[in-house]
């Protein structure tokens, strides 16, 4: 098995990203995940910086930055509970999530 860094980028879209409870409780579901994740190597929640260059996108709410030590702890996390939990608590909040996953060269 050959261990790469793998990184997975994930873009939050909410449904009202104006609304306070609503960002409030998407960011506490996340930070609880988050914190009960164990295969995580870095984690960082974030928010559009509003770059203004044509090739930036900062139409999204939210994007989690997540690095795993492999493929295969990335695999893991994705079937862990608090990922379910999180899926669960959350989900109801955004409309559109998009996903890059890659991997070190």
């Amino acid at each position: 098995m050959e261990n790469k860094i793998f990184f997975h980028n994930v873009y939050f879209w909410l449904k009202q990203p104006e609304n306070n409870k609503d960002c409030e409780a998407f960011e506490v579901a996340l930070q609880k995940f988050l914190n009960a994740s164990i295969y995580t190597r870095t984690a960082f929640i974030t928010k559009p910086a509003h770059t203004d260059r044509e090739v930036v996108d900062n139409s999204y709410t939210y994007c989690l930055l997540v690095s795993f030590e492999n493929k295969e702890q990335h695999n893991l996390y994705q079937k862990e509970p608090a990922h379910a939990l999180f899926l669960k608590e959350a989900s109801n909040l955004w409309g559109k999530v998009q996903v890059y996953d890659s991997e070190e060269i």
